[in-house]
Protein backbone atom coordinates (compact mmCIF):
# COMPACT_ATOMS: atom_id res chain seq x y z
CA UNK A 1 0.00 0.00 0.00
CA UNK A 2 1.33 3.16 -0.83
CA UNK A 3 0.01 7.15 0.25
CA UNK A 4 1.19 10.47 -0.45
CA UNK A 5 2.03 12.44 2.74
CA UNK A 6 1.53 16.08 2.18
CA UNK A 7 2.96 19.45 3.86
CA UNK A 8 1.35 22.41 5.28
CA UNK A 9 1.66 26.14 5.73
CA UNK A 10 1.12 28.21 8.69
CA UNK A 11 -1.19 31.11 7.60
CA UNK A 12 -0.17 33.41 11.17
CA UNK A 13 1.88 31.58 14.34
CA UNK A 14 1.61 33.79 17.82
CA UNK A 15 3.09 32.71 20.92
CA UNK A 16 1.28 33.42 23.39
CA UNK A 17 2.99 32.14 26.44
CA UNK A 18 5.55 29.63 28.22
CA UNK A 19 3.91 27.03 29.91
CA UNK A 20 4.30 25.28 33.71
CA UNK A 21 5.15 21.68 31.49
CA UNK A 22 8.60 23.49 29.29
CA UNK A 23 5.82 24.01 26.02
CA UNK A 24 4.30 26.89 24.66
CA UNK A 25 0.55 27.93 24.36
CA UNK A 26 0.61 29.08 20.41
CA UNK A 27 -1.85 29.78 17.95
CA UNK A 28 -1.98 29.19 13.88
CA UNK A 29 -3.97 28.25 10.93
CA UNK A 30 -2.67 25.34 9.95
CA UNK A 31 -3.44 24.86 5.54
CA UNK A 32 -2.65 21.71 3.99
CA UNK A 33 -0.28 22.01 0.88
CA UNK A 34 0.41 19.48 -2.42
CA UNK A 35 3.77 18.98 -1.76
CA UNK A 36 4.08 15.28 -1.20
CA UNK A 37 6.67 12.32 0.04
CA UNK A 38 5.78 9.07 -1.01
CA UNK A 39 5.11 6.13 1.59
CA UNK A 40 5.19 2.31 0.97
CA UNK A 41 4.64 -0.67 3.64
CA UNK A 42 4.38 -4.29 2.70
CA UNK A 43 3.93 -7.22 5.46
CA UNK A 44 6.63 -9.12 5.76
CA UNK A 45 4.82 -11.99 7.67
CA UNK A 46 6.13 -13.28 10.73
CA UNK A 47 9.70 -14.83 9.97
CA UNK A 48 11.00 -11.55 9.56
CA UNK A 49 14.22 -11.46 12.55
CA UNK A 50 13.77 -7.62 12.25
CA UNK A 51 9.73 -5.89 12.80
CA UNK A 52 11.20 -3.62 10.13
CA UNK A 53 12.63 -3.17 7.51
CA UNK A 54 13.01 1.02 6.75
CA UNK A 55 14.36 2.22 3.21
CA UNK A 56 14.30 5.52 1.85
CA UNK A 57 15.45 7.82 -0.86
CA UNK A 58 15.07 10.86 -2.61
CA UNK A 59 16.14 13.62 0.10
CA UNK A 60 18.79 12.06 2.22
CA UNK A 61 17.73 11.77 5.90
CA UNK A 62 20.37 12.24 8.25
CA UNK A 63 20.65 10.27 11.83
CA UNK A 64 19.15 6.99 14.03
CA UNK A 65 16.52 5.11 11.93
CA UNK A 66 14.62 4.37 14.87
CA UNK A 67 14.03 8.34 15.48
CA UNK A 68 11.97 8.80 12.13
CA UNK A 69 8.54 9.47 13.03
CA UNK A 70 7.69 6.57 10.66
CA UNK A 71 9.77 3.79 12.75
CA UNK A 72 8.36 5.62 15.74
CA UNK A 73 4.89 5.28 14.49
CA UNK A 74 4.85 1.26 13.59
CA UNK A 75 6.79 0.74 17.38
CA UNK A 76 3.73 2.81 19.03
CA UNK A 77 0.96 0.65 16.81
CA UNK A 78 3.07 -2.43 17.56
CA UNK A 79 3.17 -1.90 21.75
CA UNK A 80 -0.79 -1.69 21.98
CA UNK A 81 -1.41 -4.18 18.65
CA UNK A 82 1.17 -7.17 18.86
CA UNK A 83 -0.74 -8.56 15.60
CA UNK A 84 0.97 -6.36 13.64
CA UNK A 85 3.10 -8.18 11.52
CA UNK A 86 6.69 -7.95 10.37
CA UNK A 87 6.30 -4.86 7.37
CA UNK A 88 8.59 -3.47 4.71
CA UNK A 89 8.36 0.37 4.91
CA UNK A 90 9.97 2.88 1.64
CA UNK A 91 9.80 6.40 2.25
CA UNK A 92 10.98 8.64 -0.75
CA UNK A 93 11.44 11.93 0.55
CA UNK A 94 10.51 15.07 -1.65
CA UNK A 95 9.22 17.32 1.58
CA UNK A 96 12.02 20.03 2.35
CA UNK A 97 13.35 18.77 6.15
CA UNK A 98 13.60 21.28 8.92
CA UNK A 99 12.07 24.03 6.92
CA UNK A 100 8.50 24.72 8.72
CA UNK A 101 6.48 22.54 6.23
CA UNK A 102 5.84 19.61 9.06
CA UNK A 103 7.14 17.11 6.16
CA UNK A 104 8.30 14.84 8.84
CA UNK A 105 4.80 15.29 11.17
CA UNK A 106 3.25 14.44 8.21
CA UNK A 107 5.29 10.82 7.51
CA UNK A 108 4.23 10.03 11.04
CA UNK A 109 0.47 10.54 10.65
CA UNK A 110 0.20 8.87 7.59
CA UNK A 111 2.29 5.68 8.52
CA UNK A 112 -0.10 5.19 11.58
CA UNK A 113 -3.18 5.75 8.74
CA UNK A 114 -1.53 3.43 6.32
CA UNK A 115 -1.11 0.96 9.35
CA UNK A 116 -4.34 0.93 10.56
CA UNK A 117 -5.63 0.56 6.95
CA UNK A 118 -3.35 -2.42 6.32
CA UNK A 119 -3.74 -4.57 9.46
CA UNK A 120 -7.68 -3.73 9.62
CA UNK A 121 -7.42 -1.92 13.18
CA UNK A 122 -10.37 0.03 12.76
CA UNK A 123 -8.45 3.26 14.68
CA UNK A 124 -10.75 6.17 14.56
CA UNK A 125 -9.46 9.56 13.62
CA UNK A 126 -10.04 10.73 17.03
CA UNK A 127 -7.58 7.37 17.80
CA UNK A 128 -5.20 8.48 15.44
CA UNK A 129 -4.92 11.94 16.72
CA UNK A 130 -4.08 10.45 20.10
CA UNK A 131 -1.38 8.49 18.72
CA UNK A 132 -0.12 11.08 16.78
CA UNK A 133 0.02 13.45 19.47
CA UNK A 134 2.72 10.85 21.05
CA UNK A 135 4.93 11.50 17.55
CA UNK A 136 4.88 15.57 18.30
CA UNK A 137 2.61 18.26 18.72
CA UNK A 138 1.57 19.23 14.76
CA UNK A 139 0.91 15.35 13.87
CA UNK A 140 -3.04 15.09 14.83
CA UNK A 141 -2.99 18.00 11.77
CA UNK A 142 -2.38 15.74 9.28
CA UNK A 143 -5.26 13.00 10.31
CA UNK A 144 -7.38 15.80 9.94
CA UNK A 145 -5.25 17.31 6.81
CA UNK A 146 -8.09 20.49 5.88
CA UNK A 147 -8.26 23.99 6.97
CA UNK A 148 -7.70 24.28 11.08
CA UNK A 149 -7.23 27.16 13.44
CA UNK A 150 -4.75 25.17 16.04
CA UNK A 151 -4.24 25.84 20.02
CA UNK A 152 -2.60 24.79 23.07
CA UNK A 153 0.63 23.28 21.61
CA UNK A 154 -1.14 22.58 18.16
CA UNK A 155 -2.70 19.61 18.88
CA UNK A 156 -6.25 21.43 19.58
CA UNK A 157 -7.62 22.27 16.52
CA UNK A 158 -11.25 23.06 15.11
CA UNK A 159 -11.68 22.93 11.15
CA UNK A 160 -12.11 26.22 9.49
CA UNK A 161 -13.92 27.10 6.28
CA UNK A 162 -11.01 28.82 4.37
CA UNK A 163 -10.64 28.23 0.32
CA UNK A 164 -7.22 29.41 -1.12
CA UNK A 165 -8.05 27.68 -4.27
CA UNK A 166 -8.67 31.22 -5.95
CA UNK A 167 -4.70 31.13 -5.23
CA UNK A 168 -1.36 29.41 -6.24
CA UNK A 169 1.43 29.37 -3.41
CA UNK A 170 5.16 29.75 -3.94
CA UNK A 171 6.96 28.36 -1.60
CA UNK A 172 10.51 28.87 -1.29
CA UNK A 173 13.21 26.81 0.93
CA UNK A 174 17.30 28.43 1.11
CA UNK A 175 18.16 25.56 2.85
CA UNK A 176 19.06 26.61 6.12
CA UNK A 177 18.28 24.52 9.06
CA UNK A 178 16.32 26.98 11.89
CA UNK A 179 16.54 24.94 15.46
CA UNK A 180 13.43 25.04 16.97
CA UNK A 181 14.15 25.54 20.18
CA UNK A 182 16.63 28.46 19.62
CA UNK A 183 13.51 29.88 17.81
CA UNK A 184 11.41 29.45 20.89
CA UNK A 185 13.90 30.98 23.11
CA UNK A 186 14.11 33.77 21.37
CA UNK A 187 10.69 35.11 21.35
CA UNK A 188 9.15 36.70 23.99
CA UNK A 189 5.31 35.55 24.39
CA UNK A 190 2.03 37.40 24.39
CA UNK A 191 -1.24 37.76 23.06
CA UNK A 192 -1.90 39.89 20.08
CA UNK A 193 -4.90 42.33 20.33
CA UNK A 194 -6.36 40.34 17.30
CA UNK A 195 -6.61 36.65 16.90
CA UNK A 196 -5.40 35.07 14.47
CA UNK A 197 -8.97 33.20 13.96
CA UNK A 198 -10.37 36.64 13.27
CA UNK A 199 -8.12 37.85 10.70
CA UNK A 200 -7.99 35.06 8.82
CA UNK A 201 -11.61 35.58 8.01
CA UNK A 202 -10.78 38.92 6.63
CA UNK A 203 -9.73 39.11 2.49
CA UNK A 204 -6.85 37.67 1.97
CA UNK A 205 -5.49 41.45 0.53
CA UNK A 206 -5.80 42.55 4.27
CA UNK A 207 -3.23 39.84 5.61
CA UNK A 208 -0.46 41.50 4.67
CA UNK A 209 -0.71 44.15 7.53
CA UNK A 210 -1.99 41.92 10.19
CA UNK A 211 -1.23 38.65 9.90
CA UNK A 212 2.02 37.54 11.27
CA UNK A 213 4.22 34.90 12.26
CA UNK A 214 6.43 35.71 15.73
CA UNK A 215 9.40 33.31 14.24
CA UNK A 216 10.06 36.31 11.86
CA UNK A 217 11.75 38.32 14.06
CA UNK A 218 14.54 36.12 15.54
CA UNK A 219 15.30 34.30 12.48
CA UNK A 220 14.87 37.36 10.07
CA UNK A 221 17.47 39.07 11.93
CA UNK A 222 19.80 35.83 12.39
CA UNK A 223 19.50 35.11 8.55
CA UNK A 224 19.04 38.61 6.09
CA UNK A 225 18.69 36.66 3.08
CA UNK A 226 15.16 34.59 4.72
CA UNK A 227 13.75 37.95 4.81
CA UNK A 228 15.01 38.78 1.17
CA UNK A 229 12.72 35.93 0.01
CA UNK A 230 9.81 37.47 1.30
CA UNK A 231 10.64 40.60 0.48
CA UNK A 232 11.34 39.70 -3.05
CA UNK A 233 7.59 37.57 -3.26
CA UNK A 234 6.24 40.61 -2.51
CA UNK A 235 7.93 42.26 -5.12
CA UNK A 236 6.61 39.96 -7.67
CA UNK A 237 3.77 40.71 -6.95
CA UNK A 238 2.22 37.79 -3.79
CA UNK A 239 -1.00 39.03 -2.07
CA UNK A 240 0.81 37.81 1.24
CA UNK A 241 4.07 36.27 2.01
CA UNK A 242 4.94 34.50 5.70
CA UNK A 243 7.61 32.38 7.11
CA UNK A 244 5.93 29.12 7.94
CA UNK A 245 6.38 27.81 11.37
CA UNK A 246 10.06 27.93 12.96
CA UNK A 247 11.25 28.49 8.97
CA UNK A 248 13.32 28.48 6.88
CA UNK A 249 10.71 27.75 4.02
CA UNK A 250 8.53 31.02 3.04
CA UNK A 251 5.32 30.67 0.80
CA UNK A 252 3.95 33.52 -1.53
CA UNK A 253 0.19 33.85 -2.15
CA UNK A 254 -0.55 34.66 -5.98
CA UNK A 255 -3.44 35.05 -7.94
CA UNK A 256 -4.01 31.94 -9.80
CA UNK A 257 -4.05 33.53 -13.29
CA UNK A 258 -0.92 35.74 -12.39
CA UNK A 259 2.46 34.75 -14.36
CA UNK A 260 5.04 34.05 -11.48
CA UNK A 261 8.81 34.37 -12.68
CA UNK A 262 11.37 35.05 -9.31
CA UNK A 263 15.35 34.43 -9.89
CA UNK A 264 16.46 32.32 -6.54
CA UNK A 265 19.78 30.40 -6.61
CA UNK A 266 19.62 27.37 -7.92
CA UNK A 267 20.71 25.34 -4.30
CA UNK A 268 17.06 27.29 -2.93
CA UNK A 269 14.31 24.29 -3.18
CA UNK A 270 11.39 26.07 -5.27
CA UNK A 271 7.91 25.50 -6.33
CA UNK A 272 4.60 26.60 -7.47
CA UNK A 273 1.62 24.51 -5.91
CA UNK A 274 -2.27 24.94 -5.64
CA UNK A 275 -3.98 24.44 -2.26
CA UNK A 276 -4.53 21.31 -1.56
Amino acid sequence: MVVFPNCKINLGLNILNKRTDGYHDLETVFYPVGIKDALEIIKNGTEIKSPIIFSQSGIVIEGNTDNNLCVKAYHLLKSDYPQILSINMHLHKVIPMGAGLGGGSSDGAYALKLLSDLFKLSLSNNQLKEYALQLGSDCPFFITNKPCFATSRGEAMDEIDLDLSAYKIVIINPGIHINTGWAFNNITPKVPSQSIKEIIKQPVSTWKSSLVNDFEVPVFILHPEIKEIKDKLYSCGAVYSSMTGSGSSVFGIFDKNKSVEIDFPKNYFSTVIDSL
